[in-house]
């Protein structure tokens, strides 16, 4: 599986209108969590993340919103930041324009939010432009590092090493409160909270607004 742990700064400048990096001025982390809510993980990475007083983004599917909305309302309820993720996960390179603007508004029903993240990072430019010229424009979230928990052919330590390695002040960081990574996700957030926490970082979310 192909694709980039940390972004390189060619990409962030060829795509400048999208959120890539938050401020490097301090030792600020942003976790994200992708895919969720869970009724399983999403509580697992909420108890972690509330041991280091830490916030955090959760990128929300809108499915998943209507499937579980206690673990939903605990997300806002602990403090975090939500964002719409869709309402089913469509890749936006391989779906047609108005199918994929209808499917974010479709999310947004149940997902009160102005940031967006397009699920596999895949939005074509025409998709972007509409969705941060609405009169409620998003803004696109997309990230500096991925810890790669989706990724089956990595080892639990290259997951953490992915992350320790290549996070530093500012970093967006991408991990999946889902089924498919719940393996890995749950063997690193621990290890990764308590070491950037030693080191003197804090956890932060992305404002919505």
């Amino acid at each position: 599986m192909l694709y980039f742990v940390r972004t390189p700064i060619w990409l962030q400048k060829l795509f400048p209108d999208r959120i890539w990096q938050m401020s490097k001025s301090e030792k600020k982390i942003y976790l994200t969590f992708d895919d969720g809510p869970h009724p399983l993980h999403t509580p697992f990475v909420l108890d972690e993340l509330k041991k280091y007083n830490a916030k955090a983004t959760f990128f929300c599917i809108g499915n998943n919103v209507q499937s579980y909305p206690e673990t939903f309302k605990r997300i806002i309820d602990e403090g975090h930041s939500i964002g719409n993720h869709t309402q089913h996960h469509f890749n936006g390179k391989k779906t047609a324009d108005d199918i994929y603007i209808k499917d974010i508004k479709d999310a947004a029903k149940y997902i009160d939010s102005n940031l967006f993240r397009p699920p596999y990072g895949r939005i074509r430019s025409f998709q972007a432009k509409i969705i941060t010229t609405l009169t409620r424009p998003y803004k696109i979230i997309m990230w500096t590092v991925l810890s790669g928990d989706f990724d089956t052919e990595i080892s639990l330590q290259r997951c953490l090493e992915n992350v320790l390695f290549k996070t530093g002040n500012g970093s967006i960081v991408v991990f999946h409160d889902s089924e498919k990574a719940s393996e890995k996700m749950r063997a690193t957030l621990p290890a990764v909270l308590k070491t950037f926490s030693s080191k003197g970082f804090s956890f932060e979310k992305i404002l919505q607004y």
